[in-house]
């Protein structure tokens, strides 16, 4: 249980842990990582973005650390945890499993994930060109799966084309804009309107069935969303389609 291993871990902290400012943190963690090495000067700087992102990098024998602002109040043991991820990247060593689990587990609280999904929404800017394309239009391909395979209840999100036609990312669904974005590779005559179809409809499974955030790992694709996906019809033959893409 959740409780129980923050519990473990709380009585295994450092009571000066709750008295440091990130600097000592960070100072902290870089003499644990590298015993032998000076720390080096140290920023830590908590920034405006549109995500939950941090960065770390050494430039000139200073460590910059910039980190989210929706992790400006969060528990110390939690800055302690990044600060063991940031520089345990930078320099390549291992990261304890417990520093990832509980920097997880607190991200993965409802009221962080309710933050940053409003910070998303206010702050990040989402591209979405509209439905029509050169040679397909989402809007009429949605509505009929719409129809066929959700009773015409599922509400519209919005629908638009990618600005290049990637073929790392198909298509995908943001939440926090409640857009569906499907790559320009589709929008062309050669492109079996089945393949676009099943990319769609997809898509549409993640309106239906929301990411699962219980427990530590969020799960995108869960059994239920897996089981739905195969009632498309020749479900099959739309992903061989998509390997040969």
């Amino acid at each position: 249980m959740p409780g129980e291993d923050s519990m473990i871990e709380s009585d295994s902290l450092p009571a000066l842990l709750f008295f440091e400012t990130p600097e000592q943190i960070y100072a902290r963690v870089f003499r644990a990582l590298r015993p032998r090495t000076p720390v080096p000067s140290l920023r830590v700087e908590f920034c405006q973005f549109a995500n939950a992102d941090s960065s770390i990098s050494l430039r000139d024998g200073c460590l910059r650390v910039r980190i989210s602002d929706l992790l400006a109040g969060a528990p110390a043991p939690v800055t302690e945890a990044l600060a063991f991820i940031l520089l345990g990247k930078l320099y390549r060593k291992p990261v304890p499993r417990m520093y990832a689990h509980r920097y997880r587990l607190y991200l993965n609280r409802r009221d962080i994930r309710h933050k940053a999904e409003l910070v998303r929404q206010i702050r990040g800017r989402k591209f979405v060109s509209g439905p029509a394309g050169q040679h397909h239009n989402l809007e009429e391909i949605f509505e009929r799966l719409n129809a066929q395979h959700f009773d015409g209840l599922m509400g519209r999100p919005q629908l638009g084309w990618s600005r290049r036609p990637a073929r790392g990312m198909l298509g995908h669904f943001d939440p926090s804009h409640n857009a569906i974005v499907i790559s320009r590779i589709f929008d062309q005559p050669a492109v079996p309107p089945l393949a676009l179809e099943y990319v769609v409809f997809h898509e549409m499974l993640h309106l239906r069935f929301p990411v699962n955030h219980s427990g530590v790992r969020r799960r995108v694709h869960t059994r239920e969303f897996r089981e739905a996906e195969k009632q498309f019809p020749r479900f099959q033959e739309a992903k061989e389609m998509l390997k040969r893409l």
